[in-house]
């Protein structure tokens, strides 16, 4: 049994633990036996506090364990070692076994933790948009962003912004989402200040539209501080309240009064609920299971602001045979009373909430869903030599895939005023190809077809700097 249970431990260690149980011996026969958890050791772990590692496996010291479940107990753990996006690459094996009972060995690889990276980046909301601009550097923002991830090795994380160019920017902030020994609970704070010279001050053919009101321009900011709170291994929850302020000059105002609903300053609190479920390999890329989010908005309390808020998105992937893959992403947003100054109605178009062919528009409105089906196949797997003298890991990974989609939506506005994508159908399809990296680096490149028979490569760019 000794050196059956010792091959065992070989297949443990590999990254396709899933699968182990499909290559352990037919004449292993001892797949009823439970084995106690005697010992956790932890190695690799330069800066991460152990407890914080130990938070993510789904066992403890004491428990007891068939063989099978093990396993599946081993995969779930290197899945949340990955989504912590503190390590490179995490294993866990069977270290040594003593009769009925074993030790539990978990090897990680940290990844660099301290970002003072210079900044630049176009203000528009996306590369298209940017084209569309004119490609101005003008319109590009750029400084400095301090980011120290992990900074007290409790996966804590401060972030300082100092931005200029096209949009000037200062931002603060701390989390620490492990403040109390259950490791349940935490919060977060933070100061943020914009000001913008050049505004989309409406919307019209779907497109933003742009006035350039130096030296006063926009002016924005908000302080805030969050409660966040983490009962389980996938499960995550956060209250945030903030009090935030805008500022708009008379040009602005003058060509939308409805900006900020007949106001030029507003001052307003805002409570925002957020729920997170993470329940896939790879919260960047996932290749296997749910990831869903949630959010429950209040801005404001009576004119002239005043909204409530419901929006979520959903992430199903179906890993198939042959590396191929079936994805599902849905989103949905409502938003009540159902008149609202120009500033809180945008919606598809912004962020990750758009149709892949479609972004060179945006369609604001109250309320809005949209479907995206896609199928996956990763062509090849690679890595390269690192060539920075001071290394985290030895080679850099690269993974490239082909996706073929197609997506569906629906944006409804009260106010339709030339902009005839609000409240019709939409529908658009297209190829892609889509390449990942170390540090959650994905680049996307899509060739896409839209209801309006109009063609178009895009390229996305997404990355958590």
């Amino acid at each position: 049994m000794l050196k059956k249970l010792l091959y065992l431990s070989v297949i443990l260690i590999t990254h396709n633990l899933v699968y182990a149980q499909d290559t352990i011996p037919p004449d292993l026969n001892i797949a009823d036996q439970k084995f106690v958890i005697r010992n956790i050791r932890i190695e690799g772990n330069k800066k991460t506090k152990g407890y914080i590692i130990e938070r993510e496996i789904p066992f403890k010291t004491g428990d007891a364990f068939t063989l099978d479940e093990l396993v599946k107990k081993f995969d779930t753990a290197r899945m949340q070692l990955t989504n912590t996006l503190l390590f490179h690459n995490s294993f866990l094996a069977m270290d040594s076994l003593k009769n009925d009972s074993i030790d539990v060995l978990v090897s990680v690889k940290e990844r660099w933790y301290i970002f003072p990276i210079p900044y630049l980046q176009p203000v528009d909301r996306n590369f298209a948009e940017w084209r569309n601009q004119g490609l101005g550097l003008d319109r590009l923002k750029y400084g400095l962003k301090f980011t120290y991830n992990n900074f007290s090795g409790r996966n804590d994380k401060l972030k300082v912004w100092l931005i200029t160019g096209y949009t000037k920017q200062f931002q603060i902030q701390y989390e620490q989402p492990y403040s109390d020994p259950t490791l349940k609970h935490g919060f977060k704070v933070g100061f943020a200040y914009a000001h913008n010279a050049e505004v989309n001050y409406m919307t019209d053919g779907n497109k933003l539209q742009f006035v350039d009101t130096t030296p006063f321009g926009k002016k924005k900011w908000y302080a805030h501080i969050d409660y966040l709170y983490r009962p389980g291994l996938r499960t995550y929850h956060s209250l945030r309240l903030s009090i935030n302020g805008e500022h708009i000059d008379d040009e602005i105002f003058a060509l939308n009064p409805n900006y900020l609903n007949g106001e030029k300053k507003v001052i307003y609190p805002e409570l925002k609920y957020n729920f997170k479920f993470y329940g896939v390999d790879y919260i960047y890329y996932p290749l296997k299971g749910w990831l869903v989010e949630g959010n429950f908005i209040k801005r404001g309390i009576s004119s002239p602001v005043n909204m409530w808020q419901i929006d979520g998105r959903a992430t199903y992937t179906q890993p198939l045979k042959n590396k191929f893959y079936l994805q599902w992403q849905g989103y949905f947003l409502g938003r009540l009373p159902n008149e609202q100054p120009y500033y809180n109605v945008g919606m598809m178009g912004f962020g990750d909430f758009y149709l892949r062919g479609l972004e060179n528009y945006v369609v604001d409105g109250l309320a809005g869903a949209l479907s995206r089906q896609t199928a996956i196949r990763q062509i090849v797997e690679f890595s390269i030599p690192n060539l920075l003298k001071k290394k985290t890991i030895e080679r850099v990974p690269f993974r490239i895939f082909a996706r073929v989609y197609g997506d569906l939506g629906y944006g409804y506005n009260k106010v339709n005023i030339n902009n005839l994508l609000n409240n019709k159908l939409l529908y658009t399809t297209g190829v892609g190809l889509d390449i990942t990296t170390f540090y959650d680096f994905v680049f996307r490149l899509d060739y896409n077809i839209n209801q309006l028979g109009q063609k178009g490569l895009f390229l996305h760019v997404r990355n958590d700097f």
